[in-house]
Order: C-alpha cells, then structure tokens, then sequence
C-alpha cells in the first residue's frame, strides 16, 4: 500500500490540546523467538479467505483469517511479553533461494522481533489504538525502488514517505553494502546517512554482531475516525512536523508510532553463497527479490486502559515495556503460545521447498524478467475484499511462469476457471496440485542446524556501525473455494533458538534522539 494522499495533510491546522513537548518510548519484546504460526493469511488485506503470499505472526492466540479487534481482546493467551496486548503483528517470510539450485527454497528462522512503541513530541495528546484498528504499512507488490531513495523519510513535507528499509550490520563496509551507483533498477540504494542500511536487501552477509539482517517497518500514527478501523486503505496518515511537534490532521486522533524490526537469522546461510555485489539469495513469500515490498500489518488487541498506563507512564526506552511501572494486567511469562495456522500447514525450517509457497513466481532485478518498474503497482488498487476463486498448483524447476505471475502486479488472483485439485499433506508447502501432478515430489528434509539453532546466550554487543547512524530504520486476502481437502499441521517440536540479549542495544537510542524522529522538520 502506498499512502498516496497524504502530502497534503502538511498544511492542516494544529488541534488544540495539551502539548507533550517531549519524546517517551518503550520496546514491546516477544516471550518467545518464534511466531505464534504462520501461513497465507491476512485478516486486514484479505478477511475470511486465503492471502496471496505467506506470512510470519506474533501477538495474540484469536488470530485467524477474520480475526477482529474484539475477537482478539479473549485471546488465550499471546507472544507479547505484556499480558494485556493481545495485538497481531505480521510480515511476509523471508526464504533463501539457493544460487546452486535455484528452484530450491529454505524458510529462514526467524532471529527475534521487537517492536517500537513512540510516543513524540505533539500539540496533542497520544490516545491508544481503538479496538480492532487494521493498518498495513508497505506495497507488497512493487519491485520499484522508493521515490525518497535509500533513505529514511517519516515527515511528508520533506518529500516521499519512505519507511521501509533493510539494516545490515556488518564487520566492513569495504566494499559497501549497496553500489555505490546504483539507481535501484537491479540493486539496493545506500541509506546516505546510515552505511548500514539502505532500500532493498543488501548484497554481502550481515556479520555484525548478534545483528543479522534486519526488516524495518515504520507506520504512520495519525488515525481518521470517520474511515473507521477496517479501512486500512484510507484511515492513516503520516503526522507533520510543526514548530517541533507531530501534527495530525484535524479531527483524525494520533495514536502511537509502531516500528518493528524483525531479524532474520541469515547467518545460518552464509557458508551457502558467496557475495560478488551483484546478486543476492534472500527472496519474500510474496516473489520479492529486491526487498521493496517488505511490509507489516497491524490489528490492535490491546487493552485500552493498559495502553494508556503505558503512553503517560512509561518511558524505558530499550529495556522492554516488561520493565513498565504499574502495568495493568502484569508481565506475560508464557513461552509456550502457539497456534496451528487456519490454512494449510507451517513451512519447517528444515524444508527444502521446490517454489514458494503458494507458487509465487520469484520477481525483481532481473529476476522473472522483471527489473525496477516492472511488476509493481498500487496495493490500494489491487487489493480486494471480494472473494476469489484460487487455482494455483504446483510448479516445478522446468515450469515457466505465467505472465500475471511474473508481473507479481496483484495481492489477489483473479481466475476464470477452476482446475480440480488435491491437497498433498507435505506437511510443508501450501500448494494444491493437480491429480496429474500429485506423485511430483514437493518438499524434503535438510539435515543441517541453523545457526541460531546452536548459538549460545551471550550479551549484546554495541555494533559500531549503527552508533555512528543517524536514523533508526531500523503486511497479509478472500477466497471462495469450490472443493478443498484439509491438512491438519503436525506437531512439532521447536529448534532451539538463541534468545536476545537481555538489554537491546544497538544504537537505536542514539538514532531515535538525534534525527530519526524528534529531529524531523
């Protein structure tokens, strides 16, 4: 989704109330370094049917694919680590596309997530989320680089909003993450601020210390009543910087701005390819090569009374809303929330998949055929709550894409005609496949660990390369099935994953404080 509209808002009045002058925030940690499930569901995009790619959630156990604000509030139990939010948080799978076999795909694990809770300076007040709000922040369909460039760009009267970035911590930045003339058409653009961080994946192995690649996702914090909490397409926009202060627009209430940096455990890959500043191997569930369409999406389950504790009381910055003072509702122990997906079966880190799930055809830098400006379109314009009929089947390594899959240009896909097919219970793939294919093998198993898997708690070090930043910079759709077969996920037990360090700390602070956000004009 691009919010499109939103430049204009720069020039709206400010609306009196009490000015909080100052910057609080506080870090929602997760209790577990593992998602609450996953698969091709998407209750903002697509409610009551099947999404077009698949996705990674935490948050609240009532998640499913018409999941609501009120549905969430009496879920069992969540992976936040405060009890009384019971909010989903999403994004699209990373996967590892391995260049000696490039029909074989590896689901990357994930390393841990947070996600940023600010509350900024304002000539309001901040209110909590109302129940049940949907906000998708991203264009899951664009391979086009960002109109702003590389860079980080919050405040829309400095130009296009660009809240999507990759961070890469590394050792060296010799040679740089990014080419250093790159205009984004076949690779990545350098964050001209930030040598770590940049629009698009990287093209060398992020080796900083306990600080793989990292997915940044900003969302806008000014939300319009009147379009209310389904119409994720309309109901946000970016505040503006005036006098200092965010400013929303006039009747619309400035909610609080959530960042979520997810890190994947690419270093579990890194003896798997060999960096030339060319190419690279990490791909998204939606066939995104470039890393454009990264997005996050959002529906708030919070308790709104224990939000509102924690925006007027609490300000403990990295060290996680765990440390809050007076949280109503307490700290949430349980490890141990997960549940099994309402479509098709979990993706296993020890998966060798012969395509995406779903069959997305792999598109961007030259990849499907399709460079910048190719295979990229407004999600606003593609995305559709009517249901649709899905006829995607299995594909093999011989198989050509066909043309509305290389383009990637819609989050649904329209289809005339239904081909009669049946579920395989690889246990793995959400793939249907048709009875003349169904003997095809799908999926194996790979023996080796991952990193993460055999790493060891140790202590977060300060990376150099984010304390010098200047920035932190550092989303899921309706089917009508005819005839479907059921396969129910096996149980099975969780890898060991390495836990984050008990302080968060890689110089986010600095960025936060020091022209990130408060610092935007």
């Amino acid at each position: 989704m691009r919010f499109a509209t939103i430049g204009a808002l720069a020039s709206v009045a400010p609306i009196a109330a009490a000015v909080k002058t100052e910057m609080t925030f506080a870090v929602l940690h997760f209790t577990r370094n593992q998602f609450l499930t996953e698969g091709p569901m998407d209750p903002v995009v697509n409610p009551g049917g099947e999404a077009t790619h698949y996705h990674s959630i935490m948050g609240g156990s009532n998640f499913g694919i018409s999941t609501r604000g009120d549905d969430l509030l009496s879920s069992e139990c969540t992976t936040a680590t405060v009890k009384n939010d019971k909010s989903n948080y999403w994004v699209p799978t990373l996967f590892f596309q391995d260049p000696k076999d490039p029909s074989s795909f590896e689901k990357v694990p994930l390393y841990y997530m947070n996600v940023y809770y600010f509350f900024e300076p304002t000539n309001g007040t901040i209110e909590p989320f109302p129940v049940g709000l949907k906000m998708l922040s991203g264009d899951s369909m664009t391979r086009s680089p960002p109109a702003f460039g590389g860079g980080q760009n919050l405040n829309p009267s400095n130009g296009p909003i660009q809240q999507i970035q990759w961070t890469c911590p590394r050792q060296s930045y010799d040679p740089p993450s990014y080419p250093m003339d790159s205009d984004g058409t076949m690779a990545g653009i350098q964050d001209p601020n930030n040598k770590g961080a940049g629009a698009g994946f990287p093209l060398y192995d992020c080796d900083g210390t306990y600080s793989p690649l990292r997915q940044d996702i900003h969302f806008p914090s000014c939300y319009n009543p009147e379009a209310g909490i389904d119409d994720y397409k309309h109901n946000m926009a970016w505040p503006t910087t005036v006098d200092g202060l965010q400013t929303c627009p006039a009747g619309w209430v400035h909610v609080p701005h959530i960042f979520y940096e997810v890190y994947w455990d690419t270093p579990s890959f890194k003896d798997r390819w060999t960096p030339d500043g060319k190419t690279q191997p990490f791909v998204l569930s939606n066939g995104d090569a470039t890393g454009y369409a990264s997005h996050g999406d959002f529906i708030s389950g919070w308790d709104q009374d224990t939000l509102e504790t924690i925006i007027n009381t609490c300000n403990v910055g990295t060290s996680g809303m765990e440390n809050c003072p007076n949280i109503p509702g307490g700290v949430n122990d349980n490890k141990d929330c997960e549940i099994a997906p309402a479509i098709g079966t979990m993706v296993k880190v020890s998966d060798v998949l012969n395509a995406l799930p779903l069959n997305n055809p792999v598109t961007g830098w030259g990849k499907g055929d399709v460079s910048s400006g190719s295979g990229s379109g407004s999600s606003d314009s593609a995305s559709s709550s009517e249901p649709v009929i899905s006829t995607y089947s299995t594909s093999t390594a011989a198989e050509e894409p066909s043309p509305s899959q290389t383009t990637g240009a819609s989050e649904i896909t329209e289809a005339s005609e239904t081909t009669e097919s049946v579920a395989v219970p690889t246990g793995n793939a959400f793939l249907e496949i048709s009875n003349d294919a169904a003997s095809s093998p799908i999926v194996s198993e790979k023996p080796a660990a991952t990193a993460a898997a055999a790493a060891v708690e140790a202590p977060a070090a300060e990376s150099s390369s984010e304390a010098e930043d200047p920035y932190v910079s550092t989303v899921w759709d309706v089917v009508t099935v005819t005839s479907t077969t059921t396969v129910l996920p096996e149980s099975t037990p969780a890898p060991l994953r390495r836990r984050r360090a008990p302080l968060h700390s890689h110089g986010h602070l600095q960025r936060h404080l020091h022209g990130g956000f408060t610092g935007r004009q």
